[in-house]
């Protein structure tokens, strides 16, 4: 079987099964591991608390297209992915490692840029930079390790949904997609409709202290929406081993993007991906408990049900089934 027919997270699932078969389970190292492959970071135990640990690769013209981002934007990318990762965890980032594959010819001053943003995320979320590699490619790779940690004894997880649990969601959906689609397009709108989803595509904000809200006010199972709404919704149900119904009507969807994408705004909140809001499942009751705790809006959209792993359906306010293909992105078997 290629690798293309096997998939993103068919491949992630090979590797986890290969690691699990083949590691001692006498070593101290694996003795301490909390959470290893397959969720938005690994985590283990040490001394003091719990750490975390993600790494995110970014390709040219695989993840990032220079003529629709510049340099520093790329830079606060680069680092707000993997920030967005423990911030689904209920993590606090502290360190990153920076890996970059360059072509020879590349101007420094794109690198300097690169670093600025970098830098300015950084900086904001305290997060030091403390070292990384270099080496020679004929594209520009970008890979960032960030290592964190929990102030509680558990984290969140994609495992943790169970039946009965609603599905919630911080923010507001579709605008990333949206932004992504003015600038492949070179759409035209006004200047604040412009910087608007040009920053939500190329500068997003990782949602570090709702996630420490969400795992400190009992909420148990959480993922980052990068992939998309529903398709990492399947993930959380994929992992849980339940299923899921979805109200399309109750998904908020950002006004700005309702306003200038009428044809399509759905598609983009459903399947878009890259608005490293968080998707969470939790009791109602703690879900308007968070309502009152969160410094931004949290919106109930669905629940967790019985039935066949990773299923998740859609529906309209009639509880009528809605069709949808398994939409999002994956590598290998994504098309850019």
């Amino acid at each position: 079987m290629k690798v293309s027919e096997l998939g993103e997270f068919g491949l992630i699932e090979l590797l986890a099964n290969i690691i699990n078969r083949t590691r001692n389970p006498q070593d101290d190292s694996w003795q301490q591991v909390i959470l290893g492959i397959g969720d938005d970071a690994a985590a283990w135990k040490s001394e003091e608390n719990v750490q975390l640990a993600t790494t995110d690769s970014l390709v040219q013209d695989t993840h990032f297209d220079l003529n629709i981002i510049t340099w520093e934007e790329l830079g606060w990318k680069a680092i707000a992915v993997n920030l967005s990762d423990i911030a689904a965890m209920g993590g606090t980032p502290r360190y990153a490692l920076i890996s970059l594959a360059l072509p020879g010819e590349l101007e420094t001053d794109c690198i300097e840029n690169l670093y600025k943003g970098m830098a300015q995320i950084a900086n904001q979320f305290g997060v030091a930079i403390v070292g990384g590699n270099i080496a020679s490619s004929s594209k520009t790779m970008i890979s960032v390790t960030v290592l964190g940690s929990l102030e509680s004894t558990s984290a969140l997880t994609r495992s943790a949904a169970i039946p009965g649990d609603q599905v919630a969601v911080t923010g507001n959906l579709g605008l990333s997609a949206a932004g992504l689609k003015m600038l492949r397009q070179h759409l035209k709108f006004d200047v604040e409709t412009t910087r608007l989803l040009r920053e939500a595509h190329s500068t997003p904000i990782p949602r570090i202290d709702e996630g420490q809200i969400l795992l400190h006010r009992g909420v148990k199972a959480a993922i980052d929406i990068s992939d998309g709404l529903l398709a990492d919704l399947t993930h959380i149900c994929q992992a849980s081993k339940v299923s899921a119904r979805i109200n399309q009507n109750t998904v908020p969807v950002h006004p700005t993007v309702q306003k200038n994408f009428k044809s399509d705004y759905l598609q983009l909140a459903l399947s878009g991906g890259e608005d490293y809001e968080l998707l969470f499942t939790t009791s109602s009751q703690i879900i308007n408990r968070l309502k009152k705790a969160m410094p931004c809006p949290v919106t109930m959209i669905g629940e967790i049900t019985q039935g066949t792993p990773g299923e998740v359906t859609l529906i309209d306010a009639e509880s009528k089934i809605i069709p949808w293909q398994k939409a999002g992105w994956e590598h290998f078997k994504s098309k850019t």
